[in-house]
């Protein structure tokens, strides 16, 4: 954001990041954006709330950040050799405007070895990162073989997107 020219200050949200379980796989990213950002309503003043959230999607099912060890190296199995969807919503909100927005990108990983996604996990303990990887950690180096998309929005926060509606937002 900084890079991007923007001055800003982090607080982290409240609140969990439940959603309803009936709900499209593809909708769920703005439905947690939305939910974190409506956190920070009662407290606004004259600043502008962004809040994002990253899922992971493969064949219909949300890989979310792993529980433990062993759930990281059964997505990662899961995520080797295949193609997979990362969709990054955004939610800005003011005390009188909200604009939620989201954009998608499809990630290709190449066959991992176990003993690969075990370095990865041990060295890199991706348990924050939804799908157990950073695209910009070892593993996105040496395992991304290629994406259709936005690599920013696979890093989280989709800045082509961010830029242009925070822009419109501000004016």
């Amino acid at each position: 954001m900084r890079e991007a020219g923007f001055e800003f200050t982090v607080v982290p949200p409240h609140g969990d990041e439940s959603f309803p379980q009936a709900m499209p796989v593809s909708l769920v990213p703005k439905f947690l954006a939305e939910k974190k950002a409506n956190g920070f309503l009662s407290g606004l003043k004259d600043e502008i709330v962004m809040t994002a959230d990253t899922v992971v999607i493969l064949e219909n099912t949300i890989l979310n950040k792993p529980a433990d060890r062993d759930d990281a190296i059964r997505m990662l199995r899961q995520l080797s050799g295949k193609t997979h969807r990362v969709i990054t919503a955004v939610c800005l909100l003011s005390t009188n405007k909200k604009d939620l927005f989201d954009d998608f990108t499809d990630v290709t990983f190449t066959n991992l070895t176990r003993e690969e996604i075990e370095y990865y996990i041990d060295h890199h303990r991706p348990y924050d990162k939804a799908g157990s990887y950073g695209a910009q950690d070892w593993l996105g180096m040496i395992g991304i073989q290629r994406i259709e998309g936005s690599y920013f929005t696979v890093m989280g926060l989709p800045m082509h997107k961010v830029y242009t509606h925070l822009m419109r937002f501000v004016s």
